[in-house]
């Protein structure tokens, strides 16, 4: 993720992050019952609220983030069922990592400029902003008529709920102490038990009579849900001028001067090469396979240049031009923060490169429902629910995070090791998910230590900033997971069907590769379907491999991250929890 730098009037004493964290309280350097004025405004605004909110507003700001998550746990799970389903109707069902390496290109630079506005206009304009993009991507999906719209439209999406879902864990930071905070994360995060089963049966519903309208209904039931938290948010802040606490921004500048000081200040430039260039680098690795001359076709070997070229471009613009870097490379000097960044991104590239055809793979091979498959995939929320409770109280009680990553790195690396054995046909359902069980638990350590992690090393005037850059490099994570499974999908696939299929099958081999539906329309036992859940196991096998190999180096980034004593810290003040 990226970093913002403060404006100029507040750069001589604020843009340079130290290399230690401090052992003091913020309130050494400003009064307790004051926001800090050498803080940007959006900081000072939430600070002012935190000083005059009461006990209920503070409740009501966490019971409607549960809510929002909830709602967003819901529509995840469905729509992650009823994607497949979608691009098949587009008959491009091989084509499901392009979607996910272009939407998680353009969210992965949308962070930095997000956590600007943040911190410049305000939590409460961002998340309404976010609230936007999510709102309007479900409208176009639910009304995409081709592939190309379809996404276009998970673009907007993939921004609005990764960003809703940011915006809401900096107000999360705001509203917490350090050492609660992995509870609070905790809580937020548990909608999640429910919705893995709740949202799994729906999708079967939605499948079953019209997979538009389950995005079409969230369409609605989102943007009512998102507006108390703004609503909250704004009304304290008023309150917070009532009671003298607020500190007025006063910027001086023309219109015209605030559209180039934003423009410059949100690195738009760079945000746009970074953007262009991760796409155009990773876009091949998923379609190289249906170029005509494959990797040696022009256009393949035209856009991975093009695409190193601009990212390159980019980080040369980034170093020595742009005066307003999209990241903030203090932070890169705190061997914390890129330690976490580091751990983050290894640990979505290793599971990306096998989840995205997870619960087709379940259909297909292991003959469950739409809803069973859900099930089984959503293990991981289902267990991380719970045990999150669990790894928020222990970074409570002990002040450490570091000593859970010892645990969780062997065993998340031990469980994907197994599901390179159990990921075959003949193989029971039961060992999936008692794989899924093991992941869930390593995965839910990475998930809060993480965060905490990059929030422990920065004071509250760059939360936004270092939750920033961890979506960032965590986002990229996903989309190089997702573009290397494209990559093993396309290559292996493909072959092992023409391998297995019988000779009556192959006519329709191309339907076969890129429809869910013609693959399930095969009777369970028959030849062709025997040979379909062949190349299945054949694919996954390998992916599960490639995703192994990786998390060995989370071995080397656990060492970086510095064992910070969470008692010792001090971030916030005010209302809090």
């Amino acid at each position: 993720m990226s970093t913002e730098d403060l404006p100029k009037s507040a750069q001589a004493t604020d843009n340079v992050i130290p290399a230690e964290v401090p052992d003091h309280d913020e309130s050494d350097r400003h009064p307790d019952d004051a926001p800090n004025v050498h803080d940007q405004q959006g900081v000072r605004d939430v600070e002012a609220a935190a000083l005059s909110w009461s006990r209920l507003s503070l409740i009501l700001v966490f019971l409607n983030i549960f809510l929002l998550y909830f709602v967003n746990a819901m529509q995840s799970t469905i729509l992650s069922n009823l994607i497949p389903y979608a691009t098949s109707d587009f008959a491009s069902h091989s084509l499901l990592n392009v979607i996910y390496v272009v939407a998680d290109a353009m969210s992965a630079a949308v962070y930095v400029p997000l956590s600007k506005i943040l911190d410049t206009w305000g939590r409460a304009e961002g998340f309404a902003l976010m609230t936007v993009f999510a709102t309007l991507g479900l409208i176009l999906m639910a009304a995409s008529e081709n592939l190309s719209t379809f996404c276009a439209a998970y673009v907007f999406y993939t921004i609005g709920f990764g960003g809703m879902t940011f915006c809401v864990d900096v107000v999360t930071a705001d509203a917490s102490k350090l050492k609660n905070r992995g509870l609070a994360y905790a809580f937020t995060s548990s909608p999640y038990i429910i919705t893995a089963f709740a949202g799994s049966a729906a999708s079967e519903t939605f499948y079953h009579n019209n997979w538009r309208w389950g995005f079409g209904c969230f369409a609605i039931i989102f943007p009512i849900v998102a507006f108390p938290l703004f609503f909250i948010l704004k009304a304290n802040i008023k309150k917070a001028q009532k009671l003298g606490k607020f500190v007025p921004h006063e910027s001086g500048r023309t219109w015209y001067e605030s559209i180039w000081h934003y423009f410059v200040e949100f690195d738009i430039f760079g945000v746009i090469v970074f953007s262009v260039g991760l796409v155009v680098f990773l876009l091949p690795f998923d379609i190289a396979d249906d170029a005509p001359n494959g990797w040696s076709s022009g256009y393949i070997i035209a856009m991975i240049v093009v695409g190193l070229v601009l990212l390159l471009s980019f980080g040369l613009f980034e170093k020595f031009v742009a005066p307003v870097p999209l990241l903030n490379y203090h932070f890169l000097t705190d061997r914390t923060v890129l330690g976490a960044c580091l751990l983050d991104a290894t640990y979505q590239v290793a599971y990306y490169c096998w989840d995205n055809y997870f619960t087709s793979y379940l259909q297909v091979v292991n003959d469950v429902s739409v809803a069973e498959a859900g099930y089984i995939s959503n293990t991981f929320n289902v267990v991380s629910g719970v045990l999150l409770f669990g790894v928020g109280w222990l970074m409570r009680r002990t002040g450490r995070f570091r000593w859970l990553l010892y645990i969780a790195v062997p065993l998340y690396i031990f469980a994907q090791g197994l599901m390179i054995y159990f990921r075959r046909p003949n193989q029971s359902v039961g060992y999936q998910i008692m794989c899924q069980v093991f992941i869930s638990i390593g995965g839910s350590v990475f998930i809060i230590v993480q965060q905490v992690a990059v929030l422990a090393a920065v004071d509250h005037q760059h939360v936004a900033a270092a939750l920033a850059l961890l979506y960032v490099i965590g986002t990229i994570g996903d989309a190089i997971g997702a573009a290397v499974s494209g990559a093993i999908w396309t290559n292996t696939f493909p072959k092992a069907l023409e391998w297995y299929l019988p000779e009556s099958a192959q006519a329709n081999f191309t339907m076969i590769y890129e429809d869910l539906d013609t693959q399930l329309s095969y009777p369970v036992g028959s030849e062709t379907r025997l040979a379909i859940q062949h190349a299945y196991g054949y694919a996954q096998t390998r992916m599960l491999a490639a995703g192994t190999g990786v998390m060995a180096l989370a071995f080397v980034w656990v060492l970086l991250i510095k064992d910070l004593n969470l008692h010792k810290l001090a971030q916030v003040k005010g209302m809090v929890f």
